[in-house]
């Protein structure tokens, strides 16, 4: 029973990481805006939100790991000279009227109320180590009804420099540890995130598939030939994606069937078990029939799902 307890204590614990835990992947990554985009960043801009349950009333904070561009994790691409900020986004609009909806998000990104600011750097200080954005009134946030809570923005902009920062993030109830703010969630529209470089290991993200969804298109950028790509949902079983070259997009539609409404879908990355590929940065967008972004929740809406051998499906050429 103790054996038990501590397993879920940490798969709790690690609930409201981006990455999570169940994604296996290392970290997320933003360059420099003087970096070449075929090291795997299309736009050198990330956006994340945090979601915070109406239930949740008191305040509450985003806690960045290794924020900084100096030493490890992060990529350099020969000394270290990038800036990245880290901007927080709450009020009317920060959510509803974001440029999330297609490829490029780095448009109307900026929508809602500014909170709070801060770049880094290559200072010490922060390196493998968390700084904490916050506190945060939770009606600070956007009211979303259909996500049952108040909704945050936090964009990670590349100021300058060439290198790669690698970098995560916890929704934490408390500014100085990771403690899991009861029913939230983080969710993004385009994930730009470093592979894992053992190549014996599969990592996986997870879109959510609406009831007005009748087809996704599956958008990956910079694989590098980095094993496959796959899709398994509850009516699609290791279908396999086309996956891109270097610094290029390949995207491929899928239909969804009435039982994929109102699900999770699970994209799956498998490492290239023939040649090692390290230090590897991939984007992935999935969009529905009418190109709007659907969004990637770390916590799976309806839990991961599970193939159910109904109906065999193929891709759209």
């Amino acid at each position: 029973m103790a054996i038990l307890l501590l397993v879920i204590s940490r798969a709790y614990l690690n609930a409201q990481s981006a990455p999570a835990a169940d994604e296996n992947i290392p970290y997320l990554v933003t360059f420099g805006t003087d970096a070449n985009t075929s090291w795997g960043d299309n736009n050198f801009c990330q956006i994340f939100f945090f979601l915070v349950p109406d239930v949740q009333t008191e305040p509450v904070y985003l806690r960045v790991y290794d924020p900084d561009t100096g030493g490890d994790p992060d990529e350099a691409k020969g000394e270290f000279n990038t800036i990245v900020s880290f901007s927080v986004y709450g009020g009317k609009g920060c959510w509803s009227a974001s440029d999330v909806n297609g490829i490029d998000t780095v448009g109307n990104s900026k929508s809602g109320i500014m909170l709070t600011s801060k770049s880094f750097g290559s200072e010490a200080t922060y390196d493998q180590e968390y700084y904490s954005f916050g506190p945060f009134n939770p009606y600070e946030g956007e009211y979303i009804e259909k996500f049952g809570g108040r909704v945050f923005k936090i964009i990670a902009q590349g100021k300058s420099g060439d290198d790669g920062n690698l970098y995560r993030y916890f929704l934490s109830t408390e500014p100085d540890r990771n403690v899991p703010v009861e029913g939230g969630n983080l969710f993004t529209y385009e994930y730009t995130f470093r592979l894992p470089n053992d190549q014996h290991q599969v990592s996986q993200i997870y879109p959510f598939v609406d009831d007005k969804t009748i087809s996704v298109e599956v958008s990956n950028f910079d694989w590098d030939n980095d094993g496959e790509i796959r899709i398994i949902s509850v009516a699609k079983n290791n279908l396999l994606i086309d996956v891109s070259g270097d610094n290029t997009w390949k995207t491929q539609k899928f239909p969804v069937v009435e039982e994929e409404k109102n699900t999770t879908i699970e994209i799956q990355f498998v490492k290239n078990r023939n040649m090692k590929i390290v230090n590897n940065n991939v984007v992935v967008v999935v969009r529905n029939q009418y190109g709007i972004s659907l969004p990637f929740f770390v916590i799976p809406i309806g839990g991961i799902p599970l193939y159910t051998p109904k109906i065999m499906m193929k891709g759209i050429q």
